[in-house]
């Protein structure tokens, strides 16, 4: 069985007293990101002051935002507001999203962010493979669209990434079992396009922050998941 997102050193990392430091850090990291200053520098400046490894560092440029951006992603987000406007057709941030949701499956630490998103540590580093938790993955996403309506859905995949065509036929032999017509399309570049679109199903900051709408989809997916590793910051 394989674990997605996971290392050994997660268990002292983001457990007991690390953990607290980091939530400290969190809130430092908070104060300056709402001072104007950067992601980047800002994680460096106070992961040095705590000595903290590359990853609890990526935990906290993950987990926290501005409060500038998280009021105009709040803005943007459709699920809370499920009004006339609310989409019967959306797009979906594919690997983004299943991997997040293969993390929770596999008991790997996922992160409740400040912008009320989850995120997770696995990154993509332009390598994938499907494994025992994906096709879950997958049926989870289209299970919780039918019960919310959603008539349409296109999964995007990027190109560049390693067994985008094994995910894709994965994602079309599932939706065989659902009424909500199906879509992927193997794209060079899926965060440039998303980041135009309306009714946008993702967890990544960029397309959030400059795509016409979103659907926070995420907290209701992991909800359905036990036991799961849950990390606020």
């Amino acid at each position: 069985m394989s674990r997605r997102g996971y290392v050994p050193e997660d268990e002292k990392q983001f457990l007991g007293k690390q953990l607290e430091l980091l939530k400290k850090a969190a809130d430092e990291v908070q104060f300056l990101l709402d001072q104007g200053y950067d992601i980047k520098p800002t994680t460096t400046f106070v992961g040095n002051h705590y000595m903290f490894s590359e990853r609890q560092r990526l935990a906290l440029a993950r987990s926290i935002s501005s409060k500038e951006w998280i009021e105009k992603r709040n803005k943007k987000e459709l699920l809370q507001k499920r009004d006339k406007s609310f989409p019967k057709i959306v797009h979906i941030d594919g690997f983004n999203m299943i991997i997040t949701l293969e993390v929770a499956l596999s008991g790997s630490p996922i992160f409740y962010c400040r912008d009320g998103t989850i995120r997770d540590l696995a990154g993509l580093r332009g390598t994938y493979r499907v494994i025992d938790k994906t096709q879950r993955a997958i049926e989870l996403i289209l299970s919780e669209l039918e019960l919310l309506k959603i008539t349409e859905v296109c999964f995007y995949l990027d190109a560049p990434v390693s067994n985008s065509g094994r995910l894709s036929a994965l994602i079309w032999q599932c939706s065989e079992k659902y009424s909500i017509s199906v879509n992927v399309q193997i794209i060079p570049d899926v965060d440039r396009v998303l980041e135009h679109l309306e009714g946008v199903i993702s967890g990544d900051a960029i397309i959030l922050n400059h795509c016409i709408s979103w659907l926070n989809l995420m907290p209701r997916l992991v909800e359905q998941i036990e036991p799961i590793w849950k990390i606020h910051l």
